[in-house]
């Protein structure tokens, strides 16, 4: 790549983030009705944040001079329904990294909190009442992640100090780490019924979408819990609703399928059920990463240096 200048779109003020390059017009856009400038003279795109696809998309048919898409999560779902418009040549960016210590936190908190009752806990407290019992500890159980990227990783990192009795890896393909064996999603079928809880951190892809689906449910044992801090179509709605509500799983959701979650969805008050507004990413710790990330990036597309996080370029094969 060649050394760069042009607009670059921000969905924050330029002054709040350290350490850019200056040489740039920076223009600040995150989502609003009216833009900030000629998209033509864009030439570094950093999508709005948790912002619905329509609005991340709806710039890029007017950006011409575009080199680099870049997204803000970790997942690319929500960009590339405007990949089509698109020249050849264009660096679609995502943010590995930047959500992982949250996410991860939350996918132990989930499954804390689902374990021990703490749902149940918090009603009581609300009626003030006392609700003694015998409750179920990660200590001893069987953890089955699905998605063993750097998130994937980073709960396994969380995971060690609980005296797990085995936590299990998959991923598309088969490799081997230090830590031992990643399976692939073809093993699936042998490794779902040997699971006390199964936390999904995979990306959207054709291959997940609806993964966790009928079958792949009616795999899991008997009082399993479901963790999802994927993205919510990674598993079939009504399948698990078919599941929760007969008592046989537990689930732990942090993004679901319809989202945002409408009011009188069955899952709001299907047994068993917690659920989190999508916010696995959504920490304190999520802006100051995000943006010594997009600095880095920017320093290094100025430069002409190839830029980090590539997921795919427009026209390739």
């Amino acid at each position: 790549m060649t050394a760069q200048t042009g607009d670059v779109w921000l969905p924050y003020p330029a002054d709040e983030v350290e350490g850019l390059p200056d040489s740039f017009r920076y223009r600040r856009w995150d989502g609003e009705e009216t833009f900030p400038a000629d998209p033509a003279d864009c030439v570094f795109y950093v999508t709005p944040y948790m912002k619905p696809p329509e609005v991340a998309v709806r710039p890029l048919a007017a950006m011409p001079a575009l080199r680099v898409v870049q997204t803000l999560t970790a997942g690319m779902d929500h960009i590339l329904g405007g990949v089509g418009a698109l020249r050849p040549g264009v660096r679609l960016c995502n943010a590995a990294g930047v959500h992982t210590a949250s996410t991860a936190e939350l996918a132990l908190t989930l499954t804390l909190a689902s374990l021990r009752g703490i749902p149940g806990m918090v009603r009581g407290q609300d009626r003030e009442e006392w609700r003694f019992g015998v409750y179920e500890a990660l200590a001893d159980k069987s953890v089955l992640i699905i998605g063993y990227g750097s998130i994937g990783a980073a709960v396994e990192d969380r995971l060690a100090p609980f005296e797990c009795a085995r936590v299990t890896r998959v991923a598309r393909s088969a490799r081997a780490t230090a830590r031992g064996p990643v399976h692939a999603l073809a093993d699936l079928p042998e490794l779902l019924p040997q699971a006390d809880v199964v936390i999904l951190t995979t990306p959207l892809t054709d291959a997940t979408r609806g993964l966790a689906g009928a079958g792949f449910l009616a795999r899991m044992k008997d009082g399993a819990l479901l963790v999802n801090v994927a993205r919510g179509p990674v598993v079939d709605t009504g399948s698990l609703l078919a599941e929760v509500e007969s008592g046989r799983l537990r689930a732990a959701l942090d993004v679901t399928d319809p989202e945002p979650l409408p009011a009188g969805h069955p899952l709001w008050r299907a047994p068993n059920v917690l659920i989190t507004p999508h916010v696995g990413g959504s920490s304190t710790a999520f802006e100051p990463r995000a943006k010594r990330m997009l600095a880095r990036q920017l320093t290094r597309f100025a430069a002409g240096d190839p830029v980090e996080h590539t997921v795919l370029i427009t026209g390739a094969e």
